[in-house]
C-alpha cells in the first residue's frame, strides 16, 4: 500500500495577509476586526504616514491664516474635523490610486502585496469602500463656508488625475503635491473666508516639500519601476538625486517663510513672525538631518527618511499655531 498524500497546507486567511511596507505590529493587524482588515489596508490605516502628510498642511494653513487675525475657537473644529478628513479622504484617494495601479503593483515587490494585488478586496468592493470614505469627507467638507466647500470641490481633480501621472511624465511627484498640499488652501479658506498670497506660497512651499519627500519615497521602487516603465523624479534625477534634494529643501524653507512674511508683516507683530520664520527654519534644519544619514539605494533608509517628514512638516505646524496664539 503506498503512503498517503501530504495534505495541502491550508491557504493563508486574507484577514492574516499583512501588506509588505507596513509597519510589524500595527493596529490594524493586530486590533481590528477581521473581516475590516482588508479594507483599512487598502486605505493605509497600517501606515498612517500618509494621512499625517495630508493632515500637517491643513494644519499649516490654520495657523497661518489665525496669525494674520488671531485664533478662534472654531479652529479648534477646523483642526480636529481636518484630522478625520486627511485620514478618510486619504483612504479614499489611496483606494483609488490602488484601483488604478492594481497590475502595475502586482509586479512590483513592494506592492504586490496591496489588498488588491493580493485578492483581499476585489474592485467592485474596492469602489464601494471608496464611496464610503467620500461620503464621510463630504460631510465634514459641508460644515465649511463655501469658499472652502468649493477648494474641497475642485481638489477631487488632481487626486483623480494624481494616479495616471507616472505613465506620461517623469513629474509624478509634482501632481502628488497638488493634491496632498491642498489642503493647505482649504483650511486657511475655512478660517479666513478667501484664499490670499500667504495662502499661495504656503501652498507652492507644501508642494515642493512634496516633491522632496516623495522623491526619497520614490527610490525604494527605482528598479522594479524601470523594469515596468513607470516614471519617477528619482529615476529622473537618478545619481544628482541629493542635490535636486537639497534645492527643493532650500526652496521650500524660503517659500514658507515668504508665506509667513506675507501673512505677518502687514499686521506689524514682531513675534508672531520671528515664530513663523523659526518654524520655517527647524522644519528646514531636520531636513537637512534627514539628509545626512540617507543612502537612497537603501530602501530601509529612504522608508525611515520619508516616514521622518512627519515630524519635520509638525515642527513648523508647533511653531506655526505659536505664533497664531501670542
Amino acid at each position: 500500500m503506498s503512503a498517503p498524500s501530504e495534505l495541502p497546507e491550508p491557504a493563508q486567511p486574507l484577514a492574516d495577509m499583512r501588506v509588505a511596507d507596513a509597519a510589524a505590529g500595527n493596529w490594524v493587524d493586530r486590533y481590528a476586526p477581521a473581516p475590516m482588515r482588508p479594507y483599512l489596508r487598502l486605505s493605509r490605516a497600517d501606515r498612517p504616514i500618509g494621512t499625517w502628510l495630508l493632515l500637517v498642511p491643513c494644519l499649516w494653513g490654520i495657523a497661518l491664516a489665525a496669525m494674520a487675525d488671531g485664533f478662534r475657537p472654531w479652529d479648534i473644529w477646523l483642526a480636529v474635523s481636518c484630522a478625520v478628513g486627511a485620514f478618510v479622504m486619504r483612504g479614499a484617494g489611496c483606494t483609488w490610486n490602488d484601483i488604478t495601479d492594481r497590475k502595475i503593483d502586482a509586479q512590483v515587490a513592494r506592492t504586490r502585496s496591496r489588498p488588491i494585488p493580493s485578492g483581499q478586496v476585489s474592485v467592485r468592493g474596492a469602489l464601494v469602500w471608496m464611496g464610503v470614505q467620500a461620503v464621510i469627507g463630504a460631510a465634514i467638507l459641508l460644515s465649511y463656508n463655501r469658499a472652502a466647500i468649493l477648494l474641497g470641490v475642485l481638489s477631487l481633480l488632481p487626486v483623480a488625475v494624481y494616479p495616471f501621472a507616472k505613465r506620461f511624465t517623469w513629474w509624478p511627484q509634482v501632481f502628488l503635491g497638488i493634491a496632498f498640499n491642498w489642503g493647505a488652501l482649504l483650511a486657511y479658506a475655512a478660517h479666513a473666508g478667501e484664499v490670499r498670497l500667504p495662502a499661495l506660497l504656503l501652498y507652492a512651499a507644501g508642494i515642493v516639500w512634496t516633491l522632496y519627500y516623495d522623491t526619497i519615497y520614490a527610490h525604494q521602487d527605482k528598479e522594479d519601476d524601470a523594469l515596468i516603465g513607470v516614471k519617477s523624479t528619482a529615476r529622473l534625477f537618478a545619481e544628482n538625486s541629493r542635490q535636486w534634494l537639497f534645492a527643493f529643501l532650500v526652496l521650500s524653507v524660503l517659500l514658507m517663510a515668504g508665506a509667513v512674511m506675507a501673512a505677518v508683516l502687514p499686521t506689524g507683530r514682531v513675534l508672531p513672525l520671528l515664530l513663523g520664520l523659526a518654524g520655517a527654519w527647524a522644519m528646514g534644519w531636520h531636513m537637512v538631518w534627514q539628509m545626512r544619514g540617507l543612502n537612497l539605494d537603501d530602501p530601509a533608509a529612504c522608508m525611515r527618511a520619508f516616514r521622518s517628514n512627519r515630524d519635520a512638516g509638525l515642527i513648523a505646524a508647533l511653531f506655526l499655531a505659536a505664533g497664531a496664539m501670542v
